[in-house]
């Protein structure tokens, strides 16, 4: 186990809302932005990079999106290593303003038609700075908020994860409202601004709300050290591992989830917005269930719900992929992603508290952002590749199931690990 035995004192209701609203705020900007940025990256390809070729554009829109993860782990190990040295407080609120600055540029960018190479440059630019911004958001969020009570860890860190679904939320809304409302030339012209807009009024928000929380007690009381990156990977290394390999079931389920209505658009004949609304649905889910789970994982223990929802993602994404692709309607899109959404916050409700738990309080936060960013990157933004892969390799649009069977088992493995060599519950 760890060794930190610092326990913070309870919080009053008020200011453990306000901690979980100052510590959410920026993953859910993040979130949002990354998933307004992907189902607009067809219109963000025609403003933003030259030619007439709609399918080149979208492929340069998304190897610009694949930019972000590549600088992720950098930000989480600069930002990281600020979190543990000088406050998890200071590192949210230059996280939400760094998260700001990429956002605007992106809201104002001209395209290039008007500008010409420089438009592709600025949105190079958004992205790295957004990318490196969001690598320094989990690790120093999530410690901010298990630091808070250390009695409901479960349930604090469960809010990092269901941002995520609020934001998915929002950002299929966006997307859903936009395309029904707005003709395609309108998409094109401007109508893909606007959730980068409204991305800039939740900034302020965010930094106001961060500025005026305190800092955990558990983390006031910690033993500091100078040289949080190296004492990591020097001593705590084998946190990275547990850590990541919990990580990458719900990952790489994340990305499947945000593909398949792009995936029944394009190869099953679906409605645009009606793929969009079951994207939407699961999101509510995951907003909703992800804190409901997390409590009871305090209750009732972490690893071992974690454990039998892993077990049965394995089991079941086969079955449910096979349903969808032969009987492809809106209701059997929905019912996958609702159940699927459903597993997913079952897994994931405690899965912040755990990673947290594998490093001690002064690199957690370098660690957390590290294993999180990593992770990520190579499970999360190589998942679409390597199903569309699979699919293109074995004519069968099921494969990608096996791909989730074999990353839940993987993630099986490092909960196993985590109670046995850990502790951890």
């Amino acid at each position: 186990m760890t060794t930190d035995q610092t326990v913070a004192k309870p919080r009053t209701p008020s200011s453990t809302r306000r901690a979980i609203a100052a510590a959410t705020i920026g993953n859910a900007l993040e979130w949002f932005d990354l998933g307004v940025y992907a189902l607009m990256a067809a219109y963000i390809g025609k403003t933003f990079f030259p030619g007439g070729n709609a399918a080149v554009q979208l492929v340069q829109a998304y190897a610009v999106f694949g930019i972000t993860f590549l600088v992720r782990p950098l930000g989480g190990l600069v930002l990281g290593a600020y979190a543990d040295r000088f406050g998890r407080k200071k590192a949210l609120v230059l996280t939400i303003w760094l998260m700001v600055i990429g956002t605007f540029l992106l809201a104002v960018m001209p395209g290039y038609a008007t500008i010409g190479f420089l438009a592709p440059v600025g949105v190079i630019v958004a992205r790295l700075i957004q990318g490196f911004a969001a690598g320094g958001e989990f690790g120093a969020a999530t410690s901010f908020l298990i630091e808070q009570d250390d009695r409901r860890k479960g349930f604090l860190g469960s809010f990092q994860f269901a941002s995520q679904g609020f934001a998915t939320l929002m950002s299929a809304g966006f997307a859903a409202g936009l395309t029904a409302s707005l003709s395609a030339d309108a998409m094109t012209s401007w109508g893909w601004r606007i959730p980068f807009v409204f991305g800039l009024l939740v900034g302020p928000v965010g930094y106001y709300i961060r500025r005026h929380v305190d800092e955990p007690e558990a983390a006031q009381g910690k033993q500091p050290t100078s040289t949080p990156v190296r004492t990591l990977f020097r001593f705590h290394w084998g946190g990275l591992l547990i850590a990541g390999g919990a990580l990458v079931v719900s990952t790489s389920l994340n990305f499947i989830l945000q593909s398949l209505p792009t995936f029944a658009i394009k190869n099953l004949g679906l409605d645009d917005s009606l793929s969009f609304v079951a994207l939407m649905i699961t999101a509510a889910i995951l907003t909703v269930v992800t804190p409901i789970v997390g409590l009871l994982t305090d209750r009732h223990g972490r690893i071992r719900i974690m454990i039998g929802a892993a077990a049965v993602i394995g089991a079941g994404v086969v079955p449910l992929y096979l349903w969808v692709t032969t009987s492809p309607s809106f209701l059997t899109l929905t019912v996958t992603m609702t159940i699927l959404g459903l597993l997913k916050a079952t897994y994931f409700g405690a899965l912040p508290s755990v990673m947290a738990d594998v490093f001690p309080a002064h690199t957690r936060a370098t660690g957390l952002s590290f294993a999180y960013n990593a992770t990520v990157g190579i499970f999360g933004g190589f998942t679409p590749t390597i199903a569309t892969a699979m699919i293109a390799a074995t004519g069968s649009p099921v494969s990608p199931g096996y791909y989730l069977l074999a990353t839940a088992s993987l993630s099986i493995v490092a909960l196993v690990a985590a109670n046995r060599r850990r502790g951890i519950r």
